[in-house]
């Protein structure tokens, strides 16, 4: 069987006792590579009030990375609509598009609070997976609804969302954007929107879902491209991929199912790789703490932080579920990942203390991939 392609996913990361400016032009760095190196697409994630991630605006990484790259596609992983609309979305992305047309994937995420209630919908069962017998991992559930109540997760959505403000549903979010960059948009008056530039851009529309609820559905029912989170929600994985194929409709322009996986990755020698890895428990302590990432701290900090079981636990499903090692492992590693889930693609996110160690790390990756 050959491979599926590989993609890279960066959080523009902020290493300890480095800056935002040195973390974007790390990430200009890294694309430039990974474009080299034969990756298919370099995603952007969107955060936001994070010490340590730099990655607040996809649109603007992309435009600034489309200008120094030339054939790899560039997409959101993903726009969080929650605090945006369909028009500002799709105009950035059409001024995107107009300069470097056929480079562009949108994807669309429900991450941040959502204000007014959604439209009630039949009550659908989530899809029950058998868990692979072929060695990849899948841990118990971790309970997101422990960071509720965080002061800072609070404050980030009172500061991203504009006062009074309501939230329409995210079925007709994804609607309304789908309608615009078709140039098909019409008010429930019948008044027609044709944003220029951006209707007609030649964009590929994506949805990211770490479930098999909404997201998946709204992705299956549309036939749209569905990118699922192993690398935030291992758990959940087969189910939001289960959940996808379930309700998928296929479509002139998408005839069967498509899904991409995403997977934490360090790739060296199997020594050089765990201590180049060991700064990423402290890391997924804070996110999960509910502190906001904080810059990804060096090996030697990390390896001497006391660790308290109930911490351990907090950050288990993500430590034992990177895949990190020699090429040859995390290949093999990736390789049962795309056999549990059936992933047409799999993508990449890699985060170590130093720029050039993550540079290397996606390119000993690359090599062993192409190689089979």
């Amino acid at each position: 069987m050959p491979e599926i392609p590989l993609s890279v996913l960066d959080l523009v990361p902020i290493s300890s006792g480095s800056t935002a400016a040195e973390a974007l032009h790390n990430t200009v760095d890294l694309a430039r590579n990974a474009e080299r190196f034969g990756y298919r697409r370099h995603w952007f994630a969107e955060h936001h009030l994070n010490p340590g991630v730099a990655g607040t605006s996809p649109p603007v990484l992309i435009a600034l990375v489309a200008a120094a790259t030339e054939r790899i596609r560039l997409g959101s992983a993903g726009v969080q609509l929650a605090h945006r609309t369909p028009l500002a979305v799709v105009e950035e992305f059409g001024l995107i598009d107009a300069l470097h047309p056929g480079r562009l994937d949108l994807g669309l995420g429900r991450s941040g609070r959502q204000p007014v209630r959604e439209r009630p919908a039949a009550p659908q069962p989530r899809p029950v997976v058998p868990v692979p017998d072929n060695g990849l991992v899948i841990p118990e559930r971790f309970d997101f609804g422990t960071l509720a109540g965080s002061p800072l997760i609070a404050l980030t959505t009172a500061l991203l969302q504009q006062p009074g403000a309501e939230t329409p549903d995210y079925d007709e979010q994804v609607d309304d954007i789908l309608a615009l960059l078709a140039g098909a948009y019409r008010s429930p008056e019948g008044v027609e929107a044709h944003v220029v530039p951006g209707a007609g851009a030649d964009v590929e529309v994506w949805i990211l879902g770490s479930s098999g609820g909404r997201s998946a559905a709204v992705a299956g029912a549309r036939a749209l491209r569905f990118a699922a989170n192993y690398h935030v929600s291992p758990a959940s994985v087969l189910e939001a991929v289960a959940g996808y194929r379930a309700a998928f409709r296929p479509s002139p322009e998408l005839e069967r199912p498509h899904v991409a996986v995403s997977a934490d990755v360090v790739a060296d020698d199997d020594a050089t790789a765990r201590e180049l890895a060991a700064g990423y428990d402290l890391w997924v302590r804070g996110i999960r703490r509910a502190e906001g990432a904080i810059p990804f701290p060096t090996p030697a900090r990390a390896n001497a932080h006391e660790w308290t079981d109930e911490d351990r636990a907090l950050v288990a499903d993500r430590v034992d579920t990177r895949f990190v090692g020699s090429p040859r492992t995390v290949a093999a590693r990736l390789r049962q990942l795309r056999e549990a889930t059936g992933a047409d693609e799999l993508v990449i996110t890699t985060i170590t203390h130093g720029h050039a160690d993550r540079v290397r790390s996606y390119e000993l990756l690359a090599a062993e991939w192409a190689n089979g």
